[in-house]
């Protein structure tokens, strides 16, 4: 019956635990030395101290089925984390004494591995719902007291939304929950202006996390959006020059630089009054990158320059020049 099982069956037979298995059983095993014939508490010395007192138990004529029991086991050369259900049942001769033990088993490594993955997906997807959630009531607070009107304010509202809605996306288009730069910066211009001729987008490859990743679409957003009313975006001749660098201090150790500089606009003047997005650009932005910000209203052109210190985001920010 057990060589003929498509499900992976092993006996362990006699006092020595000889082993006996069908051709199911053999995934299970990798590329251990051959097992048939050997003892059992030998094919699986690396795990026998875990198993041998169920194993003991079905020579005491006591049946154990147990699911996703978690066993290091070496069958490809290395240690190795799975997961198997199985069942020991004893195996009785025709007086009912225990001979030996019968072991009905499938591998649920990928199943437990799912499950898991799983788990932290959702924690992960409750954890960006409370921090969405959180800065979209911030935005929306702040959006609605610095504006002169409900029109103005639900007009610069539903620009901030979109360019977070618009970052999601591009966070969760990968199991990774980070976007480069360059795709950040894209992502976040394509609502106002779609013609990339206007614009010259240079620096190297650097992921953002999450928190930084909405904070940097929320500034070009932000950059984007008084372009386009008041900058170089209101003429038809205006350009503008964003650009990132990495630089290595001695001091200080990996130094992130954003830099946004418009050109062959009107003349620059500085507002009249702190609106939510100056604050946005000049306190809340640096704040998520733990670095510094400074805008400059020259006669000639708007600037916006952002720096931060990579090393203070090693464990989730990656970069190369």
């Amino acid at each position: 019956m057990m060589i003929h099982s498509d499900f992976p069956k092993c006996i362990a037979w006699g006092s020595q635990l000889t082993t006996i298995y069908n051709d199911a059983f053999k995934p299970i095993l990798g590329d251990k030395p051959e097992a048939l014939g050997r003892s059992f508490r030998e094919v699986w010395a690396e795990v026998w101290e875990n198993i041998q007192p169920i194993c003991d138990k079905a020579f005491q004529g006591e049946s154990t089925f147990i699911e996703d029991f978690p066993l290091v086991i070496d069958r490809f050369g290395y240690p190795e984390q799975c997961y198997f259900t199985f069942c020991y049942s004893p195996i009785l001769d025709e007086a009912g004494q225990v001979v030996g033990m019968l072991d009905t088993v499938i591998e649920t490594t990928g199943k437990v591995e799912a499950e898991r993955l799983a788990d932290v997906r959702n924690s992960e997807l409750a954890h960006r719902i409370r921090n969405s959630l959180a800065m979209v009531s911030a935005i929306a607070g702040q959006t609605l007291r610095n504006s002169d009107s409900l029109e103005t304010a639900a007009r610069s509202l539903s620009n901030r939304l979109q360019a977070l809605a618009k970052t999601h996306s591009l966070l969760t288009s990968t199991t990774n929950p980070s976007a480069t730069v360059s795709d950040i910066i894209w992502t976040a211009l394509e609502p106002h202006v779609p013609d990339r001729e206007r614009f010259e987008v240079s620096g190297p490859l650097v992921k953002l996390p999450e928190r930084q990743a909405l904070s940097m679409a929320l500034a070009v957003n932000e950059l984007a959006t008084n372009a386009v009313k008041h900058g170089a975006l209101s003429t038809d001749s205006g350009r503008v020059l964003i650009s990132w660098a990495l630089e290595q201090d001695v001091a200080e150790g990996r130094m992130f630089h954003f830099h946004w500089a418009e050109a062959d606009g009107p003349p620059c003047r500085a507002p009249s009054r702190k609106s939510f997005g100056t604050v946005l650009l000049e306190t809340v932005v640096p704040a998520d990158f733990q670095g510094q910000a400074r805008l400059d209203y020259g006669a000639e052109c708007f600037q916006y320059t952002l720096i931060s210190n990579l090393d203070r985001f090693d464990d989730v920010i990656s970069a190369r020049p």
